[in-house]
């Protein structure tokens, strides 16, 4: 794979995974309406996957290594493209499951896919997987359980 669409998907799938399931477990803990959730997630794969790949196009173009245009137009076409396509795949349990369980289908979804991609770069890397999994891991469930109380605390405000 080119390092180019490597660098795309890890940006993509991590931001996609991490993003998304923050705003899925927030949104819930504060409104617990299906409606609200899947918004949240189409607004992340559309906005939020347009505004990384932008900013993933301007730091390449301001990094001290030079590259070509066509580098960084693949790198920023593939960061939205894979960004898109994870935020995505968390409507599938919202669609088919009940609200609770969707998001704790996705919780277990977005993890796994987060673990394996871990497990693929710190191989590649010659670098111990237990190490960057646990590193990974830990920052997404910091960002669940922020969002989680962050939810609950806006839901006593406004209700």
């Amino acid at each position: 794979m080119k390092i180019s669409i490597r660098k795309g998907l890890g940006f993509g799938l991590t931001s996609g995974i991490i993003t998304t399931l923050g705003l899925m477990v927030g949104l819930n803990s504060g409104t617990h309406s299906k409606m609200v959730v899947l918004g949240g997630i189409l607004f992340i794969a559309i906005a939020d996957s347009l505004s990384d790949a932008l900013g993933i196009h301007i730091s390449e173009e301001a990094g001290k290594k030079r590259t070509t245009r066509k580098h960084i137009w693949e790198i920023t076409g593939s960061t939205f493209f894979f960004k898109f396509i994870f935020a995505l795949t968390f409507i599938i349990p919202i669609l088919i499951l009940s609200l609770q369980t969707a998001i704790i289908v996705s919780v277990i979804w977005g993890l796994s896919l987060l673990t394996i991609f871990s497990f693929y770069i710190s191989k590649k890397q010659k670098q111990n997987p237990k190490k960057a999994i646990t590193e990974h891991l830990l920052i997404a469930i910091i960002v669940i359980v922020v969002t989680h109380f962050v939810g609950k605390w806006i839901s006593t405000i406004f209700v």
